[in-house]
């Protein structure tokens, strides 16, 4: 027989009871000091945390990532040498929706990874998707409202999203992408991950690269019909998050092999396109795929809320061999998620287990709600003279690249192919075949129901920019090509 653990308060003293509240006989009001029934409802009404108002809802996983090859050569960050084995965490969520929301909603999945480095932490918070709806960080709010609820009803809706797109029209490769086959993945691990952005990689020399990560899952790509998504919507709105779960529960473990793309440093000035704009990607052509290490997870969190929903990723996380590059997507997002991270969780978020690196830590950061780690005796201020920590190095003096211009406010210099058709272009006529064509369009017809007839016109010459034949398709696939009404839609609104 097991010993039988008792119940204690928060404090640790045994608790009175976890059963009955104490009051004025049997019948009668609760008293003030039952503190441990206070304590408990207090602690009640707190224990959840304000949700992430991106990427809410998601699920997560422990484990490791093995270099297996020889990047020395582009890299010195001490988990990318040959070798070297790094324990990590990652989580996979949807953009847009809420807590509570179905997995298997048509939307980008967040991919991110945390590594516990031997030099710190370092986390690429990426996406399944290799581009993104937008350019700018200045944005990225009006976006994300888009893609949220009304105002007044409190509803998402369709208007609203095709009124951010097609008045944007850098966001039409991602969303060539979202609204094709790979737009709803089967499952988290029939997906692949992307850094998205362009980071930069420095060797042991001091020569600098250009790096885009592609983690390309070794369980095969496979994907959800919009039929097969709306019936696991409603028989298990978890189904990713069980999957995965489930998966690493009975030694299934999946696993992503990592490659990356490589340009020499100097080639980024002249390239046809800006390689720092997140709608684009990068010919392989150009750039092939270089094999680095696989990412495996293999095991699962004991504590969701403290492992995962209290897990936080920021860019700004880097360690030595590995920085920065002029992406604005990339810039805004190295302030925005550490400070998220911030007002969601409280300013010593990174001294939670999830969150604290492998290392050690020593900084001036002092005090702060709910602090608990410390040095002691360690002086709060610098210069001191009483053996505070030095700084050994500058973490980017390395990672720096350079600029010269005014200040303006302006998108990146245009380039000979910097258009914001021609890959979403390419998606639909070099890699989608007829059949994936002809669901793309459907897809796309699919999201007009409720929306105006001033706005579908906009959508058939957004998608006219992309494709000509497939911004017609829309349109007949909703209006008929005879003119009337397609049944599969509700009549025109006007």
């Amino acid at each position: 027989m097991t010993d039988v653990k008792i119940s204690t308060t928060d404090t640790g003293a045994p608790a009175p009871s976890d059963e009955h509240s104490l009051t004025v006989g049997p019948d009668g009001p609760i008293l003030l000091h039952d503190f441990h029934f206070v304590n408990q409802m207090a602690h009640f009404n707190r224990e959840r945390v304000p949700e992430r108002n991106v990427h809410a809802k998601g699920g997560g996983a422990f484990g490791y990532f093995e270099t297996t090859e020889d990047v020395s050569q582009y890299t010195k960050a001490a988990l990318f040498q040959k070798g070297a084995k790094t324990e990590a965490l990652a989580r996979f969520s949807t953009v847009a929706g809420e807590q509570g929301s179905a997995d298997t909603a048509r939307d980008p999945r967040g991919f991110a990874l945390k590594f516990y480095t031997s030099e710190g932490n370092y986390d690429l918070v990426g996406n399944n998707t290799p581009i993104f709806f937008i350019r700018d960080t200045m944005k990225f709010p009006h976006f994300i409202r888009s893609q949220k609820r009304l105002p007044d009803s409190g509803l998402q809706d369709w208007e609203m999203r095709w009124d951010f797109w097609t008045l944007q029209p850098e966001s039409a490769h991602q969303v060539t992408y979202l609204l094709g086959d790979r737009g709803i993945p089967l499952t988290w691990r029939n997906m692949h991950g992307f850094g998205s952005h362009t980071f930069m990689w420095v060797n042991a020399g001091g020569e600098k690269f250009w790096v885009k990560y592609h983690f390309l899952t070794d369980q095969g790509i496979e994907n959800l019909t919009n039929e097969d998504a709306a019936i696991l919507a409603a028989s298990d709105p978890d189904a990713h998050r069980r999957d995965l779960f489930n998966a690493i529960k009975a030694g299934n473990a999946p696993s992503w092999t990592l490659h990356v793309q490589v340009m020499p440093y100097a080639d980024a000035a002249d390239y046809r396109f800006n390689p720092f704009d997140l709608t684009k990607v990068w010919s392989k052509g150009d750039y092939p795929l270089i094999k680095v290490g696989r990412l495996v997870l293999d095991r699962n969190p004991e504590n969701f809320f403290a492992q995962i929903e209290q897990s936080a990723f920021e860019p700004s996380s880097v360690v030595p061999g590995i920085g920065f590059s002029p992406d604005k997507m990339l810039l805004g997002r190295v302030f925005a998620y550490a400070d998220t991270h911030r007002y969601r969780i409280g300013p010593n978020y990174l001294q939670l287990p999830v969150n604290r690196p492998k290392v050690e830590v020593n900084t001036y950061q002092f005090d702060g709600p709910m602090r608990f780690e410390y040095n002691a005796g360690q002086p709060v201020y610098s210069p001191n003279t009483v053996g505070g920590p030095a700084v050994k190095a500058d973490l980017f003096a390395e990672t720096n690249w350079e600029l010269d211009g005014d200040m303006v406010r302006a998108a990146y210099t245009l380039r000979a192919e910097d258009d914001d058709f021609g890959q979403a272009n390419t998606l639909v006529n070099k890699v989608m075949d007829e059949a994936a064509r002809g669901r793309l369009v459907a897809t796309i017809a699919s999201t007009l129901a409720t929306v105006s007839e001033p706005m579908r016109q906009r959508v058939y010459e957004y998608w006219r920019n992309v494709d000509k034949s497939v911004g017609d398709a829309v349109a007949d696939h909703v209006t008929g090509v005879a003119g009337s009404p397609d049944p599969l839609l509700p009549p025109n609104k006007s």
